[in-house]
């Protein structure tokens, strides 16, 4: 059985002093793991303590309860926590505390913004003293100046994610963990405690090869959003026009009171944050091992992604050409369309601001993929009157969209009407499709009707396009106009 020390607080810089035994400790919260049941009938949360004598690294606490309502509910990161009677463990090189419930007990209270010394949750066993206040004042004065000393490279920007080959699939997760940091902007329940969160950290995340079949698109089309439902304008009106917005969900189920810490607006360090593909876009998944980190408005890391934020909005404004660097560091150089040279001169905008544009009829400069087609066979490209009549899938870096090519636009597009081959060439080169040699070594089989690499991944090329928006039964819809493809085809 563990002995005890004595009822005084001991400095994390001394844990390891006093491993196998129980001890009290003030310190702060500086990140939280969600609930998540045992293998038993408990539940635990893992918390990661530090103050102003151990605050590199910090120290893990695991807590453990009969439920859930009975864990400690961190009502922001950078509270304070008074732990009593936890027991010092070591596991391999490092040490941490284990909370039992049998005999610990705690406390939470306000962090540098509070001003009382009452706790605002308490577990049943705990007993309050006098020189609490003293430690509590004392943390309070320190954290404000404390600076987490980071490094960069282990909190990636969107823009520096990098996938293997293995994401070429439609759904596969990155076998790595990452540390993002991220601002919320919005938080929504699509079932049950199965909740998506819409972050952001200012830059692009990389485009994916697309590995869905052309010929699905009918009864099952690109997705062009991972969330059940298209938000409404009026939320997609409060996001960021630049800048890719990561959804975020979870293979656990997340209650609702335990995402308060993910308020809208702030800045969060998710910790152990899983990576994944799905349909062409990433996503973030909540792991058992995923942690929330408490960060400060003047964390350098912040001002870093904000100052990079500002200066792409900036040079943004500025591009008055098709050759475009994009915040993933990749120089585009736009050779397989041109728009009519009455809109040369525009300046590219993101779809995020086609679709949240005030003016319901308007044309936009953009810099797309086209990732999908409907139909996707140069043969059905016309109706049986020689009309062109065709939807496409277009996406950057902070959305998809449906756009359709009709009529005349669709004779600028492919430049009149040309025979089939050549139709197939032009279609393929804008969806990415790879040339098929069916030469020796190479089954027929293996070469689509389209004349492509069968069932291979694409990865469509930039293009510039020109976009106009219009209205059908109150319902904004779009088409490409003023577009020509002129690359080699």
């Amino acid at each position: 059985m563990a002995r005890r020390v004595d009822n005084k607080v001991l400095p994390l810089r001394d844990i390891h002093t006093c491993l196998d035994r129980k001890v009290n400790l003030f310190a702060v919260i500086l990140d939280f793991g969600f609930p998540k049941p045992t293998k038993g009938t408990d539940y635990c949360s893992s918390i990661r303590i530090i103050d102003e004598t151990h605050h590199n690294a910090g120290m893990a606490v695991n807590i453990f309860a009969s439920d859930a309502a009975k864990l400690p509910h961190v009502a922001a990161l950078g509270d304070v926590i008074k732990l009593c009677n936890v027991v010092v463990k070591a596991y391999g090189a490092e040490v941490n505390a284990v909370f039992n419930k049998k005999f610990s007990s705690f406390a939470l209270y306000k962090g540098k913004d509070g001003d009382d010394f009452v706790p605002y949750q308490v577990s049943l066993k705990f007993c309050p003293r006098d020189e609490d206040k003293v430690y509590l004042e004392k943390l309070r004065k320190w954290l404000p100046n404390f600076q987490p000393s980071e490094d960069s490279s282990y909190f990636p920007m969107f823009k520096e994610i990098k996938g293997g080959n293995n994401l070429n699939l439609a759904c596969k997760a990155l076998f790595l963990l990452f540390i993002l940091i991220i601002c919320i902007l919005h938080c929504c329940e699509v079932a049950k405690d199965e909740w998506f969160i819409f972050a952001w950290d200012g830059t692009d995340t990389p485009p994916n090869a697309i590995s869905s079949k052309l010929e699905d698109e009918v009864d099952s089309p690109l997705p062009l959003q991972l969330e059940p439902s298209a938000l409404p304008k009026e939320l997609l009106c409060t996001f960021p026009a630049v800048g890719s917005i990561l959804r975020i969900t979870s293979n656990l189920g997340v209650e609702k009171n335990h995402l308060h810490l993910l308020s809208v607006g702030k800045w969060v360090k998710l910790v152990n944050m899983q990576l994944e593909v799905h349909a062409g876009l990433w996503r973030g998944v909540f792991t058992p091992f995923s942690k929330l980190r408490y960060t400060s408005n003047e964390d350098s890391l912040i001002v870093e992604r904000q100052r990079y934020f500002i200066y792409v909005a900036l040079r943004l404004l500025k591009v008055m050409t098709i050759d475009l660097t994009f915040s993933f560091g990749v120089t585009l150089c736009f050779i397989l369309t041109e728009v009519n040279h009455v809109h040369d001169r525009e300046t590219p905008v993101t779809l995020m601001s086609v679709l949240t544009h005030s003016q319901v009829t308007l044309k936009f400069k953009c810099i797309v993929r086209v990732v999908a087609a409907m139909p996707c066979e140069a043969e059905d490209l016309c109706s049986p009157a020689g009309v062109y009549r065709i939807r496409l899938t277009l996406e950057d870096s902070t959305a998809r969209i449906h756009v359709f090519v009709v009529a005349e636009d669709g004779v600028t597009l492919f430049d009149g009407y040309p025979d089939i081959d050549q139709l197939k060439r032009k279609l393929n080169s804008l969806l990415g499709v790879a040339e098929c040699d069916a030469g020796p070594g190479v089954k027929s089989a293996e070469c689509g009707t389209s004349t492509g690499v069968k069932d291979a991944p694409r990865n469509p090329p930039w293009v510039c396009v020109h976009l106009m928006s219009y209205n059908v039964s109150g319902t904004r819809c779009f088409k490409i106009v003023d577009t020509k493809i002129v690359g080699d085809t």
